[in-house]
């Protein structure tokens, strides 16, 4: 047997170089990998994504797992159809949330801004989120959805009569402030006090305030405090429910646009669970490694 070859000292030299640079590609390959945690259609979403939305929606690992690989399908279908949302489309939604809220564009922005941390931009792109989705639901169920009948729309009111009643008036304290911290610290201890809060008596009937403020004040107990919420003219405010006066039941014939538009909703979320349960089935899913380290 012939004797082996001894290495030079340059080819010593280029080993090292290369063992080095295979070790740095695997440990950045490892770092890519740890990043995701699920593969959809070779989309991924990231450990970040999954611990993110455990945050913002409050929920366990796994559900907030269904909530992304959900959205991410619905992601994938946007991209499939094409589905497109203008500036403009964007620009007349904002101005009709505004209109809803009794605000102006700027009072609407900075609402959003104080109550959500949302940017002018974020907001825009929030709201395009929402747009695109609408159309996509559209598009799914439109041909599977049928308008429900003048009995069938009369058995819902029947059945959900308490649901249309709400009080004539409330009686409440207003508490205002530039400072949300104080204002959440008297939420938290009424006794509290500080010069900063201003507060004074109000009776608001039902029926002259936006949509969004009634159903907070019909849901607040008697002797409690709503959500802080932003003050149109800028800052905070919260009210104290003293008292709610008088009942007011609608009719029918009131609510029948709206008692459709609740039916015809139930039936969309239905075709649209059944749509995307049978995409995941179909779906090319892989299942990496969670936050929580759980391995599949």
């Amino acid at each position: 047997m012939g004797k082996m070859r001894q290495l030079t000292t340059n080819e010593i030299y280029m080993k090292k170089i290369l063992f080095t640079f295979l070790l740095l590609l695997s440990a950045l390959e490892a770092r890519v990998v740890d990043g995701v945690a699920i593969l959809v259609k070779d989309s991924p979403i990231s450990l970040y994504e999954v611990k993110a939305m455990m945050n913002e929606a409050k929920v366990d690992e796994d559900k907030a797992v269904q909530i992304l690989i959900r959205k991410k399908l619905e992601d994938l279908e946007i991209e499939t159809r094409n589905l497109q949302v203008t500036r403009k489309e964007v620009y007349a939604d904002i101005e009709q949330m505004a209109e809803q809220n009794k605000m102006s564009m700027l009072e609407l922005y900075n609402a959003v801004q104080e109550s959500n941390h949302l940017s002018e931009a974020q907001f825009k792109i929030k709201i395009k989120e929402k747009l695109l989705n609408q159309k996509l639901y559209s598009s799914i169920a439109y041909s599977s959805m049928a308008e429900p009948s003048s009995d069938e729309m009369n058995e819902y009111y029947e059945m959900h009569k308490n649901e249309f009643t709400h009080p004539e008036r409330y009686e409440v304290v207003v508490y205002m402030t530039g400072d949300k911290a104080r204002l959440q610290e008297k939420i938290d201890n009424p006794m509290f006090y500080s010069p900063e809060i201003k507060s004074d008596n109000a009776s608001i009937e039902h029926a002259k305030v936006n949509p969004q403020l009634a159903t907070v004040l019909q849901n607040t107990k008697q002797g409690a405090f709503t959500q802080i919420i932003p003050n149109p003219q800028g800052g905070f405010m919260s009210f104290y429910m003293k008292e709610k006066i008088g009942e007011s039941a609608q009719s029918f014939d009131a609510l029948k646009a709206q008692i459709k538009n609740i039916i015809m909703g139930a039936q969309r979320a239905n075709v649209l669970d059944d749509y995307f349960a049978r995409a995941r089935l179909k779906a090319d899913i892989q299942m990496l490694r969670l936050p929580s380290g759980k391995d599949f």
